[in-house]
């Protein structure tokens, strides 16, 4: 229940972020940016300034001007200048998604490291479950549920064919790891 709380709280703030962002273009979203190279003594610099594209010039960005008079137009004339734009909402959106997803596979492996054993053992109960050395050993560890789950296909359910389809899937990765380790077979 609390994560299903936590993860409306977590949708409602995307939506607000969303909002805010399509609501008004941020200001730092365009900027002109100028890179001037050294020029008679003085250093070379980059200025960057919030200007429309009309505006992106030498003369209207770089501030203060490192020289005067008529040298202006020469230092200008080697700074190259150019228009920048980018979506802040789509950055936005990027990374909320990005978070998003990151959260949703943190709550399935939640999901798998402590609810499905609790569910596993109130439905096939807990002994059943539980393996000692000397029965299976390291060769077959998923052999009790496996037969539990035989036993099981009395009343067939959604969660039984799922769970049968899961121990298939498992015995055949612990096949793979047997080939590869033990017999060291890679397999085609």
């Amino acid at each position: 229940m609390k994560l299903v709380l936590a993860a409306e709280a977590a949708c409602l703030a995307c939506l607000v972020l969303l909002s805010q962002a399509a609501a008004a273009k941020n200001s730092e979203d365009v900027r002109c940016k100028c890179i001037c190279p050294p020029y008679r003594g003085y250093e070379g610099h980059i200025y960057k300034q919030n200007v429309s594209l009309k505006d992106c010039n030498c003369l209207h960005v770089v501030e203060p001007m490192p020289v005067d008079g008529k040298d202006v137009e020469a230092y200008c004339l080697r700074c190259e200048c150019k228009y920048e734009e980018r979506s802040s909402g789509t950055i936005k959106f990027t990374i909320i998604m990005y978070l998003s997803i990151l959260g949703l596979l943190l709550l399935y492996m939640v999901y798998l490291t402590l609810l499905e054993p609790m569910l596993k053992r109130r439905l096939f109960g807990h002994s059943q479950l539980i393996q000692s050395d000397d029965d299976a050993g390291d060769q077959q560890p998923f052999a009790n549920a496996h037969n539990v789950l035989n036993r099981s296909h009395s009343r067939p359910n959604m969660l039984n064919k799922v769970e049968h389809a899961q121990q298939r899937w498992r015995r055949q990765v612990q096949e793979q790891r047997k080939s590869v380790f033990d017999r060291h077979v890679v397999l085609s």
